[in-house]
């Protein structure tokens, strides 16, 4: 599964919490995350709600403190004093790291030195976590594999801060976006459509920025807005789907071969093991039966034609060959993609296999099987058949 983001009206903190919720992140977990933090409870609320005749999801943060000026090391100790988990609490971490950075160089000191005023609050904080925490949620539970977006609007005219009047983009928020490289555009809007906590957040979880990829679209989460403007649907949109590939049907490879009879075959696991790292697409022995009756191995190595010296490299270091064959091959390889299935709460990542659109196949990933099966005490074989039990369901 991948995602993508449509950034068009801007983005924030809770814009990011409405999108997450209504793609399918349960509020509940997130409320249960936010709750781990030490601190005074931030509850966190749902609604249904429209943006220029679009539906969407709102999600309100109460604000539940009036004083909130924190220093970037009180963030951190309370992000770190909690019991999020470690994917949650180290791109919260993240966030807040590029925040502290952006609000050093425009006051000209340190990012320890900075004191934080709307996003030290403890609404902004849980939305930072609440955040974190969601995206988290669909790597684990949807299979989300990467997430990038379209050009990022940032708005324009004044907005009022901590420190009076600024002009928009507000010079926190162009602080991030130039240190993450993100494509921007003022977007002909009057007003502050990306906050200091919107950027922040973006840069951190943003893999690539680019238009629509090919996808088939499967969900789409879209969160509202505080203000609702007249020029535009304040909204945030998130696409989730199924990639779909740019490359060609048929794709140009190479297969070596070469006949090994005089290898300790102890070696071979390893043989291979440094062929795939350098860039094989397979490797693979085969048994033979040589010449004057020796037992013997012929090594089998599908790589693309630009590795092929890497590969070749790895072959005569790593064996006793001294010579190989080559020929090309065509190779026409299944449309691919990713799903997640759960056995008592572990992830078990599937791969399903389709050809023009129809799922011919679909396989559990065995590692994951016996991280699983470790984690609950139990025999493989069980999570094996769970799991399998659970991709037929789905498919």
């Amino acid at each position: 599964m991948i995602g993508w983001l449509d950034c068009g009206a801007g983005a924030s903190g809770d814009m990011f919490l409405g999108t997450l919720v209504d793609a399918g992140v349960p509020v509940e977990h997130l409320q249960s995350i936010v709750d781990s933090l030490p601190v005074e409870r931030v509850p966190l609320t749902a609604e249904r709600t429209s943006r220029h005749a679009l539906a969407a999801t709102r999600v309100h943060v109460a604000e539940v403190e009036s004083h909130h000026h924190r220093t970037w090391r009180d963030v951190r100790e309370i992000v770190t004093g909690g019991a999020l988990p470690p994917a949650v609490r180290d791109t919260a971490l993240d966030a807040f790291a590029r925040l502290a950075e952006a609000e050093a160089a425009v006051h000209g000191t340190t990012p320890d030195e900075v004191h934080f005023h709307e996003v030290g609050a403890l609404d902004a904080i849980a939305d930072i976590v609440g955040t974190c925490a969601g995206i988290d949620w669909l790597r684990t539970h949807r299979g989300l594999t990467a997430l990038s977006a379209g050009t990022l609007t940032l708005g324009g005219g004044r907005a009022r801060g901590a420190h009076g009047s600024i002009p928009v983009p507000g010079p926190a928020v162009l602080g991030i976006v130039a240190a993450a490289d993100i494509p921007v555009t003022g977007g002909g809007l009057p007003y502050e459509a990306c906050t200091p906590t919107g950027a922040a957040l973006l840069a951190t979880h943003v893999d690539t920025w680019e238009p629509l990829p090919p996808m088939r679209v499967r969900t789409v989460g879209v969160g509202a807005g505080g203000r609702d403007p007249d020029e535009t649907a304040n909204v945030l949109r998130l696409v989730l789907g199924e990639p779909q590939p740019t490359r060609p049907a048929t794709e140009d490879a190479l297969v070596l071969e070469c006949n090994v009879d005089d290898l300790d075959p102890r070696l071979w696991p390893a043989v291979l093991t440094r062929l795939l790292a350098a860039g094989a697409a397979d490797a693979w022995l085969t048994p033979i039966l040589m010449k004057k009756g020796r037992p013997a191995h012929t090594l089998h190595v599908l790589c693309r034609p630009d590795r092929l010296d890497a590969v070749r490299a790895v072959v005569f270091a790593e064996t006793t060959s001294i010579g190989l064959r080559a020929y090309r091959v065509d190779k026409f390889p299944l449309d691919r993609a990713g799903e997640v299935v759960t056995v008592d709460g572990q992830p078990v990542r599937l791969k399903v296999a389709r050809d023009g659109g129809t799922v011919v196949n679909v396989s559990v990933e065995y590692e994951d099987v016996v991280a699983a099966a470790e984690t609950l005490g139990v025999p493989a074989k069980q999570v094996l058949a769970r799991a399998t039990a659970a991709a037929q369901a789905l498919y």
